[in-house]
């Protein structure tokens, strides 16, 4: 019962079952119960956990081949992991995310080991490489659908505000690049414009948002039904709302208000609608679905950003060709795809896989993966949360090995 519900609860469990103990005893009975496995590691997993997220992290090693933890450890500080690894000099292949600190502690503690990184955040990072390209050329894509320019008549009295200080923000990137044209060092940009040094130099590298979006990003899904109910004559913001809300629809009735006020007064200005670009993450979804799986209005959209920015094209390309060989294991065309990646707009990507080379084509061939140590990590949180995160190592250890 200790192992299985913690102090408290198994104390108020045992009393139903007329077998009264003390929280405290039960808790001493886990703390003895737990003995650490003693069968020779050859093949484990090590990732970290989150006592607390974003504040304090631990270290969980598996055993890949029982199935089962071995371990945790205080912290994921490289040095703690390299002794741990030191003290086990008969493992041979260690499965691990694709962080460097595990990385260089592996490659300290056992230079013979084999490293094998995740396949599921290879996938998961190459997706986010495609997204990132995607919204690295949001400017191109603007342009490219026609809706750079935007009619202020068209915007309700929030969407003009915030159309304003668009402009403003405009104004300053224009400034800034301008004194960036005439060789103007960054400490002397500051010195001039007043603005922070931060802000300069997240305008120099292209990274401040300099787009204007009208507030549509909970409708995007809904629209096709809002167009069709607004031609059959429902035109009162509240109902559709109503309406929506019976269907699952979870957004506010603001949202619903403004796309109704816009409708009105692009039917006064006898246009059909405000031109809209979709979100990066949209589109990024779009260019990977299949063209069949496609609407109309989509397929046409996707084919005129195809046309106007080629490079998006070929990172889509890259990245299918990525995950295929993952899925394949395949790793025939890796060295090629790597120098073909790195002149392309997932070359940080290409150049992060190029210095964990090893690990990634490992990855590829290996049976073996860290999956097992995700899984571990999950059933980590449950025991945790049972405990209010108030538990010690010690007993998180004791209730997570102990219970297996």
């Amino acid at each position: 019962m200790g192992l299985a519900l913690g102090g408290r609860p198994a104390a108020a469990f045992a009393e139903r079952l007329m077998m009264p103990v003390s929280n405290d005893t039960l808790l001493r009975v886990v703390r003895r119960r737990t003995e650490q496995p003693r069968d020779k590691l050859s093949v484990i997993g090590i990732d970290d956990f989150a006592f607390r997220r974003g504040q304090r992290y631990g270290t969980i090693v598996c055993d890949l081949e029982r199935r089962r933890p071995v371990t945790l450890l205080p912290d994921r500080e490289r040095e703690t992991s390299r002794a741990w690894l030191a003290a086990h000099p008969w493992i041979s292949i260690v499965a691990r995310d694709r962080g460097g600190g595990y990385g260089e502690a592996v490659t300290k503690a056992l230079p013979h080991a084999e490293q094998v990184a995740d396949r599921w955040h290879l996938m998961e990072n190459a997706s986010r490489a495609f997204l990132d390209a995607v919204s690295k050329s949001m400017r191109q894509i603007r342009k490219a659908v026609g809706t750079t320019i935007i009619d202020p008549k068209l915007l309700t009295y929030a969407e003009r505000l915030q159309y304003e200080g668009y402009l403003r923000r405009q104004e300053t990137n224009e400034a800034i690049l301008e004194l960036a044209k005439q060789r103007v060092p960054i400490k002397q940009i500051v010195k001039r414009t007043g603005y922070s040094r931060k802000l300069v130099r997240s305008v120099l590298r292209g990274q401040r948002s300099d787009m204007f979006r009208v507030r549509q990003s909970s409708l995007e899904e809904w629209l096709p039904w809002l167009d069709s109910r607004w031609e059959q004559g429902a035109r009162n913001a509240s109902a559709l709302w109503r309406e929506m809300r019976e269907k699952g629809f979870h957004g506010q009735i603001g949202v619903v208000s403004e796309w109704a006020q816009r409708r009105r007064l692009a039917e006064k200005a006898d246009q059909s609608a405000l031109a809209r670009t979709p979100s990066a993450r949209t589109i990024a979804r779009l260019m990977t679905l299949a063209r069949n799986d496609l609407s109309k209005s989509d397929a046409v959209l996707i084919a005129a950003i195809e046309n106007s920015v080629p490079e998006l094209t070929i990172a889509r390309s890259l990245i299918a060709d990525f995950q295929g060989m993952i899925r394949s294991k395949a790793v025939t065309k890796f060295d090629s795809w790597i120098e073909r990646a790195k002149a392309s707009l997932v070359s940080s990507f290409a150049n992060g896989v190029e210095k964990d080379m090893v690990a990634v084509r490992n990855a590829i061939t290996s049976p073996w993966s860290n999956g097992q140590t995700e899984g571990q990590i999950t059933k980590l949180k449950l025991i945790k949360r049972q405990m209010y995160g108030r538990a010690k190592l010690d007993l998180l250890q004791a209730r997570l090995i102990g219970a297996m």
